[in-house]
């Protein structure tokens, strides 16, 4: 199998199916109320995918607003002509205002000091600086106490340069089951809100639901759910598959650089951690390591698929570069036998024929969780989009 959809000066890339992120926000679409907006979180540069690609689909598949971790992030956002809201997720230093203000870019607030320099500079050049005020219901990770909420919009409300354009919490077990923890969250974030609402004070768009919550409890959707890697055709948990048909988007590949056979007895990478058991066994070369995000805890424990076909990764995956086998049929005369060239293209992520290899399988040998394996990938491989 050869393709020519792959960078000049290297032979590895991830591939990005636009297609399949303008599919999977629509499904989520279909998961919102009547009314409810969407905002489409597209921070680590979209999770490894690509932010300016995919905001540019998001927004014409009917995003509402982005959400962003740095300032930097919305920054390129609107640099590539993106005009919807965009809402940095965590407070930044106080030097990042000057940036927000430019760019007109929503900072989560919670602390007073932040919230008055921000209605200051924003005054100062003759706007309003809109924030989202994070209330922290449970996770302690960032937010204002819901018995601290009331003092601190005392504290800032009086500031013409400040207008409050959302309230929001994040939940830690929304997609556990019946789980105690989230329906404290849930019921601490109400209190607030009713609070702050009783008290007179403006709220801005309320939104706390997640990826999982978006599915799973639509009660709590209230004015606009935060969509992040169900974007991405990836499930936060299990539990959300059977809800939602989302499709992959990203494919890990690359072509093979050199395939040899060497003797019985030869060992192969790094402290010869593999050694040839057979004779005619082929051991091919891709170049792209842990360097690329392909951890090198999964030296010796995964598979690649050349020519429809799985094959064991083996040797201590290198900085730069990763070594295959190809056993020979004698090895096993009933698996399917297959012979690699120079060029070959081999798949890390993804489908070829009948064998597929998923982000979450990768996950699950390395213990973690999908989020990290795609943006590990989005590091340094170049993007190819199709």
């Amino acid at each position: 199998m050869r393709e020519n959809n792959c960078p000049p000066d290297r032979w590895a890339w991830v591939e990005i199916d636009l297609g399949a992120v303008r599919s999977n926000v629509r499904a989520f679409k279909k998961q919102l109320e009547s009314g409810v907006r969407m905002m489409c979180v597209v921070k680590a540069d979209a999770y490894g995918h690509g932010a300016v690609r995919c905001a540019d689909v998001m927004s014409k598949a009917g995003a509402y607003s982005f959400a962003v971790a740095t300032p930097s992030e919305g920054v390129e956002l609107r640099k590539s002509g993106i005009e919807e809201p965009i809402v940095v997720l965590s407070e930044p230093p106080i030097s990042a205002i000057p940036m927000l203000i430019e760019y007109d870019l929503e900072p989560a607030v919670y602390t007073t000091e932040f919230a008055l320099a921000f209605g200051e500079a924003a005054a100062d050049a003759g706007t309003v600086g809109k924030y989202h005020m994070a209330i922290d219901t449970g996770m302690h990770r960032i937010g204002v106490t819901p018995d601290d909420a009331l003092d601190f919009r005392h504290a800032v409300d009086f500031h013409r340069g400040l207008t409050c354009a959302g309230v929001f919490t994040h939940f830690a077990t929304a997609e556990v089951p019946d789980d105690w923890d989230f329906r404290m969250q849930c019921k601490r974030f109400i209190d607030t809100v009713n609070a702050l609402k009783s008290a007179g004070y403006e709220t801005g768009l309320i939104h706390c639901d997640n990826t999982p919550g978006t599915i799973l409890h639509k009660g709590m959707q209230f004015d606009m759910c935060r969509v992040g890697i169900g974007l991405y055709g990836l499930h936060a948990a299990p539990i959300t598959a059977s809800y939602i048909d989302l499709k992959p988007v990203m494919a890990v590949k690359a072509r093979v650089t050199r395939a040899i056979e060497p003797e019985v007895g030869e060992g192969v990478g790094y402290g010869m951690t593999y050694r040839i058991a057979n004779k005619g066994t082929q051991i091919a070369t891709i170049p792209l390591g842990y360097a690329d995000g392909l951890a090198r805890e999964l030296s010796n424990r995964m598979d690649v698929i050349v020519n429809g076909t799985r094959c064991p990764q083996v040797g201590n995956i290198c900085m730069d570069q990763t070594m295959f086998a190809v056993p020979p049929a004698s090895a096993n005369p009933f698996a399917p036998s297959t012979r690699v060239d120079y060029g070959d293209v081999v798949t890390l992520i993804g489908q070829d024929d009948d064998e597929a290899i998923t982000l979450d399988d990768m996950a699950h040998i390395r213990r973690t969780i999908n989020y990290e394996v795609a943006c590990d990938f989005g590091l340094r491989l170049e993007k190819i989009y199709v």
